[in-house]
């Protein structure tokens, strides 16, 4: 039984007239990965949530677990547990994010991302999680259950139905990035990829499958916002 997804496409019109991400200043390393300590399914092993879930693996990243607890009552009472569009809830997290601990946890303003420009898409990985969607078909064949970090995506054949969203969260060659999650190094260990995140692990998957399965990208500037409650 597929897992649960959660991710409608956003409509033409709102990808037209987003803002788009330009490289920021500075220059980000050849290689990057951004793995946090924790991760969780936050629901989306059993919620259609993925759109919200990514919010929470964002906060893991910048060392903040955010609770099942939390996610639920932030989804639910945005009509956002079981589907929604990225766009709608970045903006959701832009106005008032999740609470917890006394704190607020949130992001800046969405843009969008080219992720077929790769210089592009590697910064602004380096810059924060990436926040795409994607048809998850294929993932679905891949990516483990119960979770484990390191799964290998490659050889993804077009796919337009998105349903899913996930986020990336480091680049470079397969065999370092392989390394760097413990997997050891494939063949070839020099194709260009990007890390994953879905399902509660955090996978790779190359350049070529990205582009095959991803139809919309979005950074959140700043990634994650903190503010007193």
């Amino acid at each position: 039984m597929p897992r649960p997804r959660g991710a409608f496409p956003s409509p033409r019109h709102i990808l037209a007239a987003a803002t788009p991400h330009n490289i920021i200043s500075g220059e980000p390393p050849a290689q990057f990965l951004r793995k946090p300590s924790q991760l969780s399914f936050w629901l989306n092993d059993v919620d259609g949530d993925c759109v919200t879930a990514e919010e929470a693996f964002k906060c893991s990243c910048g060392g903040v677990l955010i609770s099942d607890e939390e996610v639920l009552n932030w989804a639910t009472s945005r009509g956002v547990l079981n589907g929604a569009f990225l766009p709608d809830v970045m903006g959701m997290m832009h106005k008032h994010g999740f609470q917890q601990g006394g704190e607020v946890y949130g992001g800046g303003k969405h843009e969008s991302v080219d992720w077929t420009n790769e210089a592009l898409l590697q910064n602004a990985i380096w810059e924060g999680p990436v926040k795409i969607g994607v048809a998850a078909g294929q993932l679905e064949n891949v990516v483990p259950n119960p979770p484990a970090n390191g799964w290998i995506a490659t050889g993804f054949t077009e796919d337009q139905n998105e349903d899913h969203c996930v986020s990336l969260c480091g680049y470079g060659e397969i065999g370092w990035l392989a390394n760097e999650l413990g997997v050891g190094s494939p063949v070839p260990g020099n194709t260009p990829a990007y890390a994953m995140f879905t399902w509660s692990s955090i996978g790779i998957i190359d350049r070529a499958s990205l582009l095959a399965i991803c139809w919309e990208a979005w950074i959140r500037t700043p990634s994650l916002t903190v503010t007193p409650l």
